[in-house]
């Protein structure tokens, strides 16, 4: 992988090209109506509204930045086309055991833009997913958490 390439799954990269969509058609062209609106008011150094929508607008523009500069350097990753025979790697779904608990989790390694803990999408930076990269089903991946060491046993790898 290249030095600034982010790795990010073909749902990621979706979701990152319709906000960035959403942001240049919807809430920019909002935001600068509501800062001439605010104009049409006056005095705008007692301006709260044209100070919010000010404020809004630096937002939205550093954002729109910050996804174009993310999406210029997005190194896109179908799952279902990896040959990694077998091994956890990025896009990969794992199901496990916590072989405390006996809890069966199922998670996706996914980019830190698409990481949903309640949506078992883990981040790829996460501890637990740095944990399981490299193992294969039947292995167990020992994870440093807060309380001690976790283990989790590899019951299922699946590249979907």
């Amino acid at each position: 992988m290249a030095g600034n390439q982010i790795p990010v799954t073909v749902h990621g990269a979706e979701m990152l090209k319709e906000e960035l969509q959403r942001l240049r058609s919807e809430d920019r062209p909002n935001v600068i109506q509501a800062i001439a609106e605010a104009r049409e008011q006056g005095d705008l150094s007692e301006n709260a509204e044209y100070e919010a929508a000010k404020e809004k607008q630096s937002f939205i523009e550093g954002r729109i930045s910050e996804l174009e500069g993310k999406l210029s350097n997005l190194q896109i990753i179908d799952p279902a086309t990896l040959n990694a025979e077998g091994r956890i790697v990025f896009g990969t779904t794992v199901r496990c055991e916590d072989l405390e608990s006996g809890d069966i989790q199922t998670y996706q390694i996914v980019g830190e833009d698409e990481a949903d803990i309640k949506g078992g999408k883990i981040s790829i930076v996460s501890p637990i997913a740095r944990a399981f990269i490299g193992k294969e089903e039947g292995e167990i991946a020992e994870v440093a958490a807060p309380g001690g060491v976790k283990e989790y046993e590899i019951i299922e790898v699946l590249y979907i």
